[in-house]
């Protein structure tokens, strides 16, 4: 196949444009805006409760919480029911799948920022480092459910991935003190555990990367119906 045909191929922004409001509606609205309200609340127990307390140490524990549950929800982004029928659109995977999460991710950076200014001045820690941890348990759960599609072709991955990403939080906490990385402010190894964490977010992106293409066809390529004509 040519260059300039391949070209011909890729969808242009008429199709990128048509598929937005099909999206939109086939967005799994329950898992995202659970996981967001359970994220703000989390963040607004300090507001709620003013005897909690409000140490940094609460306060990242309260924005922990937050980012897992927002980021639980978002587990879900690449449910699609529809799927079977979708995988012979003229847009592909790729296409699809980044329109779902482009179209989230200013909703959820919102909603993020939203339990950061929830979060008591004094009971906030380093805010670029738990926004790190956030950003990371997020990519690490889409990339668990693009990799359950990729793998299963599963068209509602997000039960699968929301419980893989509560097995590695659990794992995380387990973790050795001098691997851990969910360190508490102020800990000798806070900067060490945030090394890690990106470390992990590098993972989860190329998980991602690896796992949005389509899936290659199973079997391989398909010659036998080629080699039958030329026997005739």
């Amino acid at each position: 196949m040519t260059i300039r045909a391949r070209r011909e191929r890729r969808p242009g922004l008429p199709v990128f444009g048509a598929l937005i409001r099909p999206t939109v509606r086939a967005l799994p609205r329950g898992p995202l805006l659970a996981g967001a309200v359970t994220g703000l609340l989390a963040a607004a127990l300090p507001r709620l409760l003013p005897d909690l307390g409000t140490t940094p140490e609460t306060g990242a524990v309260l924005l922990r919480v937050s980012a897992l549950a927002m980021a639980l929800g978002l587990a879900f982004l690449l449910d699609d029911p529809s799927r079977v029928m979708t995988e012979t659109t003229p847009a592909g995977r790729p296409l699809r799948v980044h329109l779902r999460a482009a179209l989230l991710a200013p909703l959820a950076a919102l909603a993020w920022s939203g339990a950061l200014l929830l979060i008591p001045r004094d009971a906030r820690p380093p805010l670029a480092d738990v926004t790190l941890e956030a950003v990371t348990l997020t990519a690490t759960a889409l990339a668990l459910a693009a990799a359950t599609v990729r793998t299963s072709a599963e068209p509602e991955p997000g039960r699968a991935a929301a419980v893989g990403l509560l097995a590695l939080v659990v794992a995380g906490m387990l973790l050795p003190d001098r691997w851990g990385l969910f360190v508490a402010p102020g800990s000798p190894q806070w900067d060490a555990a945030h090394g890690r964490w990106a470390a992990v977010l590098a993972a989860a992106v190329t998980v991602w990367a690896v796992s949005v293409p389509e899936p290659l066809r199973r079997g391989g390529p398909r010659t036998g119906g080629i080699r039958a004509s030329a026997g005739c």
